[in-house]
């Protein structure tokens, strides 16, 4: 599935910007979008090139001291966001993009890959949060796609997230 989606994103007119790992789906995914003629940049913390785990067939290997640094410029650098499957390190990237589009400081489309529903309870904790009178906008803060497919429309349709009022107010 991973290395689908990175074939698929060269021919529907993307590139990747991501972490600049050789392992795990985002390694795949790089490996797919090379495959497929792609431009791979990576951008990775020191200590991860030091345990080799870059992608060094990337196009543009970025290397930075932390891994604040790298999620800053992978965000800075990136057209759109896409969560794949995956663990901590994704949930933690995903979470401080919904956060800046929630403060109208990121406009670009944020799609989750939901593949076999992996997303689902973190979904059901976004209600949870509703329900308990947490006041985040979620509707229109994240687009779902359920198979590779599925991720293009949502990454090329418009998303005019409106944030609150409130930091509608500071742009």
């Amino acid at each position: 599935m991973a290395d689908r989606v990175g074939r698929e994103m060269v021919s529907h007119g993307w590139g990747l910007v991501y972490g600049g790992g050789n392992a795990g789906l985002m390694g795949s995914v790089a490996r797919g979008v090379k495959a497929a003629g792609g431009v791979v940049v990576g951008v990775i913390p020191e200590f991860m090139k030091e345990r080799e785990l870059a992608f060094e067939q990337a196009d543009e290997l970025i290397s930075v001291a932390t891994m604040a640094e790298r999620k800053k410029l992978m965000i800075e650098r990136a057209d759109a966001f896409l969560a794949l499957p995956g663990g901590i390190g994704t949930l933690e990237e995903i979470t401080e993009v919904l956060t800046l589009r929630y403060l109208a400081q990121a406009r670009h489309p944020t799609v989750f890959l939901n593949h076999n529903g992996y997303y689902d309870h973190l979904f059901r904790f976004f209600e949870h949060m509703k329900t308990e009178r947490f006041k985040t906008k979620m509707e229109g803060l994240y687009e779902v796609a359920t198979s590779v497919e599925d991720i293009w429309p949502h990454l090329q349709a418009d998303q005019n997230y409106e944030t609150d009022q409130l930091w509608k107010e500071i742009r």
